[in-house]
């Protein structure tokens, strides 16, 4: 089986929300202040599962599990478990805030989590607390430790680089994930949801970090390719670390979308960017011994994901839905 869109893109990765909730309520992803979901609104686990199991029977061959902070889901080791156990699935990785990590990085990895993304928007704590609005830096730090001894496969890096909070880091946060031997990647901030502030005001584009990054260390691009959105280059005096940038506004990688999001609330986003979703909670609990109707559901609205997003570079916000609501 495979899936394919209106436009002829294959779609085989699925990025799949287990929570909306988070321990960190990170500037660029929430309000001060939020609301989440009443529990009822919330997929169980079993339907998280039967989900997953849904897409790889239809062609979905690698799974990112997000949030919010997956890891604070009650059950998460044991859903790892099941989902990476689907026959067909080539992988399952994992975006993580690192806080609960030092304990759960092994069990994840027996599990069967492949790969594991690791949020760090700063190396000095007083700045990660900022950031985090109430994040323990000492705490993520151990978190990636443990996460590089635990066995993954790969342990990786994302910062989201804003103007007056921590592009003065890049350098640093490069050099830190060359001491640790693990990769980095560096996001445009999303214009996703009201965060109380204009983000054209520290909105920075990729071009400038790779920028910052060139006065330090001779860069040399590569083709290489992990399945999502970033665009590689390897260090020439460090090959065994690699250097991403995700940059949905200034370098638009829509034509080779492969993915969809599923939120926690059961809402298939054909586009990060855009408004277009599919009700499969619904479907879930109508249909609770029939898979026919969401296959059929699943298909038909892939006909209808948008060609690209409408970002407009500027970094402003024109999708009121929270990044945390969007699935990390």
């Amino acid at each position: 089986m495979s899936l394919v869109d209106g436009v002829g893109r294959s779609i085989d990765y699925l990025r799949l929300s287990v929570t909306d909730r988070c321990d960190f309520r990170c500037v660029y992803c929430m309000a001060k202040n939020m609301t989440f979901l009443p529990r009822q609104q919330v997929l169980t686990l079993e339907e998280l599962q039967r989900l997953a199991a849904l897409f790889v029977g239809q062609g979905v061959r690698k799974i990112r599990l997000t949030g919010g902070e997956p890891l604070i889901r009650p059950g998460i080791v044991g859903l790892c478990r099941t989902i990476a156990a689907l026959p067909g699935l080539r992988e399952l990785v994992m975006t993580s805030n690192g806080s609960q990590l030092a304990r759960l990085a092994r069990p994840l990895v027996e599990a069967g989590v492949k790969r594991m993304n690791i949020s760090l928007d700063s190396l000095d704590a007083e700045r990660f607390r900022a950031i985090t609005r109430n994040g323990d830096l000492r705490q993520v730090l151990d978190g990636i430790e443990a996460a590089r001894d635990a066995g993954f496969e790969r342990v990786k890096l994302n910062c989201v680089v804003m103007k007056g909070r921590n592009f003065d880091e890049v350098p640093a946060l490069v050099q830190y994930a060359i001491d640790q031997g693990i990769d980095i990647s560096f996001i445009e901030e999303m214009p996703l949801g009201d965060v109380g502030r204009s983000r054209g005001e520290t909105f920075c584009a990729s071009d400038e970090v790779r920028s910052v990054i060139a006065r330090h260390h001779a860069l040399l691009d590569s083709t290489e390719n992990s399945g999502g959105p970033a665009r590689y280059v390897r260090l020439a005096r460090h090959p065994q670390t690699r250097i991403g940038f995700i940059s949905p506004n200034s370098h638009n990688f829509c034509g080779s979308c492969n993915r969809v999001r599923m939120t926690v609330e059961g809402q298939l986003l054909l586009c990060l960017g855009q408004d277009n979703a599919v009700d499969f909670r619904a479907l879930l609990r109508r249909y609770p011994l029939d898979d026919g109707p969401l296959v059929a559901a699943l298909r038909r609205g892939l006909q209808g994901k948008p060609l690209r997003h409408d970002f407009s570079g500027d970094g402003e916000v024109q999708v009121v839905r929270f990044m945390n609501m969007s699935g990390g």
